[in-house]
């Protein structure tokens, strides 16, 4: 089965737990998770889900899962205590069932109703903890496995983004176009590609707040964002959820709506290891000042759910430090934001930015953390010819400096900047030498190179 969303129809699930608390529950624990879909009609299933402990005796356990698509909502279930707060379910043991002997399972089941996809659950926990196979399972070798698995929870170090082990990193891949727009580019088949094939770090998760996008729909949005977050996780990519503000370019004017996004998400994917907040895509047409005003007021709410998260700040002049409206990053050195483990974005299309770009960048380099959140190998219209040498120039710099990067855009669209040529994903092939555009073909043989994760 793929290792990404699936319909829930196909849906088996064996997942474990390292450990388990409650009453009388020890410390090393593991449990298993088998969640079968029985029946299903229009717009309702009924599934069984049971629950095996190898570890130690356990009394009063709390099954949690989360249901990615919003439209799923907890009918019935038997056999346990079950709710539903927003997209999780939870399923309490009952007075005949509460204590789990070590090899013991209970037989849960459950009526749901859905709409759209109908995808798997995911993020299966007992009593808070996630589920991860077996018993006591290892952690990775230094050096081995997915991305996520070998650099962990990410901060920041003096002007470096840095892994669990303090050492500088550089992460690399790829951005959605808008989800509202794109959203069947973005789906089991093409996540595996991107960490399988493509080989990428990172997923940057673009979601528009106007231009149709999480203005029309807060909770339709955050389901979604939510949704990428976890596939991102699945691969071991690590997800950065932009708040793609564009028009209009001050992002106080969705201050109130960036508030009550990010304290949903922060909340909800606090426990998560890949997770990087992007809080103001774009800023245009506004002054650094109200940039900083705006970020020394968001980066609290994010806080206040996540303390150890990266956050990422917009820059003046569409995310270019300032250049692109005829200023400098001295203004960002000289009053920096008022927040710890923070970075600031940089954006360019090497087309259109070149040289002075390339300087300002550089100097920035040791006197603050960038991250490159978005950029492009055509003009800053997303149209035109491929800049190569611009392109390899940039990219080798990033290289040299380890400033990560994401290329917009993972997408079909129809323009120039897409990796993907138009009609792409209507199928299921996103790797092909047939499929990719010029850029397409550059930016994963660029980013399918072997990373570089030091962990000593």
């Amino acid at each position: 089965m793929n290792r990404f969303l699936a319909p829930l129809i196909t849906c088996a699930m064996v997942l474990g737990l390292t450990a388990l608390f409650g009453p009388q529950a020890a410390a090393a624990a593991g449990c298993k998770v088998d969640h079968t879909v029985t029946g299903q009609w229009q717009g309702g299933f009924r599934a069984a889900v049971k629950v095996t402990n190898l570890g130690d005796p356990v009394t009063g356990w709390t099954l949690k899962f989360t249901m990615p698509d919003a439209g799923q909502k907890l009918v019935q279930g038997w056999n346990g205590t079950w709710t539903q707060s927003g997209s999780e379910v939870f399923a309490a043991g009952v007075d005949h069932n509460r204590t789990l002997a070590t090899g013991a399972s209970v037989d849960l089941g459950m009526t749901g109703t859905f709409t759209g996809a109908n995808p798997k659950p995911t993020a299966f926990t007992l009593n808070g903890v996630a589920c991860t196979g077996s018993a006591e399972e290892p952690p990775p070798a230094p050096g081995t496995g997915t991305p996520v698995d070998i650099n962990g929870k990410l901060q920041v170090c003096g002007v470096h983004l840095c892994n669990q082990y303090g050492r500088p990193v550089q992460l690399r891949g790829m951005s959605t176009h808008g989800i509202q727009w794109f959203s069947k580019c973005y789906n089991a088949a093409s996540m595996d590609a991107l960490a399988q094939d493509w080989k990428s770090d990172l997923l940057r998760v673009a979601m528009y707040v106007q231009e149709g996008g999480y203005e029309t729909d807060p909770a339709g949005f955050t389901g979604r964002v939510n949704g990428l977050v976890d596939m991102a996780e699945a691969g071991g990519m690590y997800a950065l959820i932009d708040f793609h503000t564009l028009t209009p370019g001050d992002p106080n004017h969705n201050l109130d709506r960036a508030k009550t996004f990010f304290a949903s998400v922060a909340a909800r994917n606090a426990d998560k290891k890949n997770v990087i907040y992007e809080i103001a895509n774009e800023p245009n047409g506004v002054s650094w000042t109200a940039i900083k005003s705006y970020a020394e007021q968001v980066i609290p709410v994010i806080r206040a759910a996540d303390p150890d998260a990266v956050i990422v700040v917009g820059t003046r002049g569409w995310s270019s430090l300032g250049v692109s409206d005829g200023s400098d990053e001295s203004e960002v050195v000289d009053n920096p934001v008022r927040a710890d483990n923070i970075m600031y974005a940089f954006h360019f299309y090497a087309a259109s930015h070149k040289d002075p770009y390339r300087a300002t960048l550089s100097r920035a380099a040791s006197r603050l953390p960038l991250f490159v959140t978005e950029f492009g190998t055509v003009s800053a219209t997303g149209g035109g010819a491929m800049d190569r040498a611009s392109t390899t120039a940039w990219l080798d710099l990033l290289d040299q400096l380890k400033i990560g990067y994401a290329n917009w855009t993972y997408s079909d669209a129809d323009e120039s900047s897409a990796a993907f040529r138009p009609g792409t994903c209507n199928g299921g092939d996103y790797s092909s030498s047939g499929v990719l555009t010029e850029s397409g073909a550059l930016l994963k043989n660029r980013i399918s190179t072997p990373d570089s994760f030091p962990t000593g």
